[in-house]
């Protein structure tokens, strides 16, 4: 369905309380992965549902690439190899995540219809061979996939082993053919009535772009310097509601066979394609893969952000994790197993924050094929390997975690992440080129989580009401409607902290008017006269004038205190705001570096330039402690802190990160839910290396 149609493919909306009915099923922590049967022998089945058994195993995702198995040609289909799996997983007590096969197309498909394969920008169509090879857009591929998915959904309507739907894999390619190329001008014309609106609102007079047909109207190809960044923008709204609406198609048609079967499909993480919150107001339940690189740094504190965007954008309720490796991956250049632990620790990770599911890809290591190096639940080396023993242990040692199930967090901290904004603030010549929203915003995450605060992840238009200290990193794109939705959480007695260039533009990537930041001038209470970017070597100073700066500990407090900042600077005025910090080195020593604005009942702070991660730190500490924000639990560094709350229970999560044991003087009494000791409060709680707590309390 092209996403000018979209209305229709929202007939039937998202059902989250169908989860209910799963939870009934499958109590607790779930716990599987990826099983791909289809790479091996019946006798070995037997086998792998034995494991399974032994392993704790109540959940595994069946059929996933399994198209050209299930039909071999045009028509033809060979469910008989998919029946005895079911009924043997069903005879187990092993539940199926069935999926819709539809990520990898079989080769028939682009034989007879070479057209449903996708159109790179630069013209070359993409030939079977990997994955993800189908044009969104093809009749074809489209007929072809709502076929198997009619005839998935009618043959095992009835299993006793489904319990949830898996509609395709990973989705985020983009086509660019011809057929793509219609549609994205008819969603054009949609959205915006007429040529001249389109031509307004892309500011084609620039560069002579000006459109005088609509025929003239094509999406991005390859040109000399960048495309238009308000048609990039828009052409990536329109590749992320067409590869939604294959979603939405599938998931109509289960659930008119089967409607009170859960579906949903899996995230990836930091992924730009794809508007992710969008996307979840569609699905029952938010599914995530997650490969956290143990090469990279900040790789803990980059996970415990995607879990915590995953359960915001599904509206603060669990998600499932429904991918990670229980040793290493093989997509990367340097591939590090995770030590002894880490898989264990990195799993409670996720529950920490909101994940009601633990599962692989994949179960058994494949012989063959690309990925046949990615570590499994059941590795080549067998039931010797340590790395199996770790999965058995933890599949076993899940169902003490049963009272967490269902449970939801209550942060009273949020940091804003914006898709829309991260297309356009990486998408235009800038004053840097090299910005990474992605690098920006988990620092600032970081940071918040440094302070063991509770973090939700959201996006500025949401409701904002329950928190009292949100932060904006960088956000260079908003609407007015996110600018209405700041303000009035500011008038309502929030605390905002806002980061450089932020408000500049608008949807269509035009500057705002009335000069920088246009779109948030007016909540700053300053004006910035000039954006200058540092050089990657370049330091200047900055000094604080007063009361509420790194050094200060609450209101009235006094004393100044200094800091050092890089990448940026802004040549800032102060107007309704007060300057709370000022440059001392550099062609703008003496101008306010940091503002300070009451407004109504709230107060933002905007900072012109990029603090040492001491001093931000510290500024966001005070800004917390005046917006009467305390740390969930005190922890040494290196021991994530995280909650998860009940009606009337409260299970705090201590994550050893570090490289050896620490302590941690409890402020609350708890029964672990893992040991089952009871701590008293005051007491003295010992983490070995990558140890965990779960602490059950009252509220």
């Amino acid at each position: 369905m092209p996403p000018s149609d979209r209305g229709d493919a929202r007939a039937m909306p998202a059902a989250p309380h169908l989860m209910s009915g799963f939870r009934d099923r499958l109590p607790g922590i779930v716990f599987g992965g990826d099983y791909n049967p289809e790479q091996w022998s019946p006798d070995v089945w037997r086998e792998d549902v034995r494991l399974m058994r032994e392993a704790g195993v109540t959940l595994v995702s069946l059929g996933v690439f399994a198209w050209s198995a299930l039909e071999p040609s045009d028509g033809t289909f060979t469910f008989g190899w998919l029946d005895e799996v079911m009924d043997l997983l069903g005879e187990n007590g092993i539940a199926v995540n069935l999926a819709t096969p539809n990520a990898a197309p079989p080769p028939w498909l682009a034989h007879d219809h070479p057209d449903s394969l996708p159109v790179e920008r630069d013209g070359t169509r993409i030939a079977v061979g990997g994955r993800g090879h189908f044009c969104p857009s093809s009749p074809e591929y489209r007929d072809r996939a709502l076929r198997i998915a009619r005839r998935l959904a009618e043959r095992y309507a009835d299993h006793r082993a489904l319990a949830m739907w898996h509609v395709g894999n990973e989705y985020g390619y983009e086509c660019c053919c011809d057929r793509c190329d219609g549609l994205f001008r008819g969603w054009l014309q949609e959205r915006y009535g007429s040529l001249e609106e389109l031509n307004n609102r892309w500011g084609t007079l620039f560069w002579s772009q000006r459109y005088g047909d609509w025929s003239q109207v094509h999406l991005p190809r390859p040109v000399r310097g960048r495309t238009n960044p308000a048609r990039e923008v828009d052409f990536k709204r329109f590749g992320s509601e067409l590869l939604l609406g294959l979603v939405t198609d599938e998931r109509d048609l289960l659930r008119s066979i089967t409607p009170d079967i859960p579906v949903t499909t899996n995230f990836l993480q930091f992924h730009p394609s794809l508007d992710y919150r969008r996307w979840a107001r569609e699905l029952d339940v938010v599914a995530y893969d997650s490969y956290p690189d143990p090469a990279r740094p900040h790789t803990v504190s980059d996970a415990s952000f995607q879990y915590d965007l995953m359960r915001g954008i599904g509206g603060g309720r669990p998600w499932m994790l429904m991918e990670q490796a229980a040793a290493g991956v093989s997509q990367w250049p340097l591939n590090l197993v995770k030590r002894p632990g880490r898989m264990r620790l990195w799993s409670y990770q996720a529950i920490a924050h909101g994940a009601d599911a633990v599962m692989f890809f994949q179960w058994r290591a494949s012989r063959y094929g690309q990925e046949k190096f990615h570590s499994a639940m059941l590795p080549h080396s067998g039931q010797r390997a340590r790395s199996w023993q770790e999965v058995r242990d933890l599949g076993n040692e899940l169902p003490k975690m049963r009272p967490v199930a269902g449970t939801t967090g209550a942060a009273r901290v949020a940091v804003v992440w914006d898709w829309e904004n991260w297309w356009a603030v990486e998408g235009c010549y800038h004053p840097r080129n090299d910005f990474s929203y992605r690098e920006v915003v988990t620092r600032q995450y970081r940071a918040l989580r440094d302070l063991r605060l509770g973090v939700d992840v959201v996006s500025p238009d949401e409701d904002l009401a329950g928190y009292r200290l949100l932060v904006v990193p960088n956000q260079y794109l908003i609407t007015a409607a996110q600018r209405d939705a700041l303000r009035a959480h500011v008038e309502a007695g929030g605390h905002v902290v806002i980061s450089y260039f932020s408000g500049i533009v608008d949807e269509h990537d035009r500057v705002h008017p009335d000069g920088y930041p246009g779109g948030l001038r007016d909540i700053i209470g300053g004006q910035v006269l000039d954006m200058s970017p540092l050089a990657d070597d370049d330091r200047v100073g900055v000094r604080g004038l007063g009361d509420t700066g790194p050094g200060a500990s609450g209101p009235g407090a006094t004393g100044e205190w200094s800091a050092t900042a890089t990448d940026w600077q802004d040549d800032l005025v102060a107007e309704s705001a007060v300057p709370l910090a000022t440059y001392t080195s550099g062609f703008l020593a003496g101008r306010p570096a940091i503002l300070d604005h009451r407004l109504g009942g709230g107060r933002v702070v905007y900072l012109g330039t990029r603090l040492d991660d001491d001093s931000f730190a510290h500024l966001l500490r005070t800004v917390a402690d005046q917006a009467g924000v305390s740390a969930v639990h005190p922890a040494p560094a290196g021991v994530e802190v995280a909650e998860r709350l009940s009606d009337d229970r409260r299970y705090l999560f201590l994550l050893n990160h570090t490289e050896g044991p620490v302590m941690i003087q409890l402020e609350r009494a708890g029964h672990d839910l893992l040991t089952g000791r009871e701590h008293a409060e005051g007491e003295s709680l010992t983490l070995p290396v990558a140890g965990v707590a779960v602490l059950s309390s009252p509220r």
